[in-house]
């Protein structure tokens, strides 16, 4: 695999996702654990929202090696 182009390489995970994402009813459940930090998560968001970062920030921060 690691001898593909990254190109490849990268449409190759797209289409593994797409598979898994295709049939959310073959994914274990959430534990406990992830179900509270979500639940925590929402809760942050829901009393400070502006203090959210929009994705396309994200992903230039982190291209840039900034984040």
């Amino acid at each position: 695999m690691l001898k593909l182009p990254p190109a490849e390489r990268i449409q190759l995970a797209e289409d593994l996702w797409d598979s898994v994402a295709a049939h959310p009813e073959n994914l274990p459940p959430l534990t406990d654990e992830e179900r509270r930090e979500i639940d925590r998560r929402l809760a942050a968001h829901d009393t400070a929202p502006e203090t959210a970062i929009d994705w396309e920030d994200v992903r230039k921060r982190l291209w840039s090696g900034q984040a």
